[in-house]
């Protein structure tokens, strides 16, 4: 599914992973309009932060 799918303050994986570790799963959250991208934190280190585009293929059926 898109980026732009999914409701903020979901865990998802950008890879296909079924038991991801907590370095690989991310949380979506707000849209940044100036950029016209999502901010997307990582689950296990707040301080890092990615920009993604909503199209963007994420991935979010796995067992964390």
């Amino acid at each position: 599914m898109k980026l732009s799918e999914i409701k903020k303050g979901t865990l998802f994986t950008l890879k296909p992973i079924e038991y991801p570790k907590e370095s690989q799963v991310y949380i979506r959250g707000d849209y940044d309009r100036s950029e016209k991208k999502y901010g997307c934190g990582k689950f296990s280190d707040i301080s890092s932060s990615r920009m993604l585009k909503g199209s963007t293929e994420v991935y979010t059926d796995f067992i964390f």
